[in-house]
């Protein structure tokens, strides 16, 4: 197994990484980074202000810089945003840096958990079910082009999908 001691999810919005990722990182002992909050942290402002600002493709270039710098860390487990896979030099860091666990939940779920919380600049003037299946159609490749394993979120407990992934990395 590569680099056991890191651990990446990856996967689309509202697919519970951060969740997961906390979860994980409590249980393992490890480091807890957020790439979506490591830019906000670096740049004081929130990632709705940089899309407006910069667009998406000057936030693309901000998180393939925090997806370089963050997995090089030994001993963490990273929740990527999700779409740190669209740059194919992430994809390379992240696969070759550590486990990658791509966390696939369905649009309906993703619809369900997207409704409340963080703003997502991504699915602001649209139908979001709409922006949600696009997004999907088009990452779902690039995910599994990198993951070490596939675990479905629909309908379950943090607790559950992160002893699932602690069984595959063990």
């Amino acid at each position: 197994m590569k680099h056991p001691r890191n651990i990446f999810l990856i996967g689309p919005m509202g697919a519970g990484k951060s969740a997961v990722g906390r979860y994980l990182a409590r249980t393992l002992h490890l480091s807890f980074v957020d790439s979506d909050d490591e830019i906000e942290s670096r740049t004081g402002v929130d990632i709705p202000f940089i899309f407006e600002k910069e667009g998406e493709s000057g936030f693309r270039k901000r998180e393939a810089a925090v997806i370089d710098d963050l997995s090089k860390m030994d001993g963490v487990v990273l929740a990527t945003g999700g779409g740190a896979v669209i740059d194919p030099d992430s994809r390379s860091r992240l696969g070759g840096r550590g486990f990658v666990v791509y966390l696939l939940t369905s649009v309906d779920q993703q619809v369900a958990r997207t409704q409340k919380g963080r703003e997502r600049p991504l699915l602001e003037g649209g139908d979001p079910r709409e922006t949600l299946t696009a997004l999907l159609e088009l990452r779902d490749p690039l995910y599994r082009e990198i993951a070490d394993i596939v675990v479905l979120t629909d309908g379950r407990k943090v607790k559950s999908v992160a002893d699932e992934i602690i069984e595959q990395v063990s």
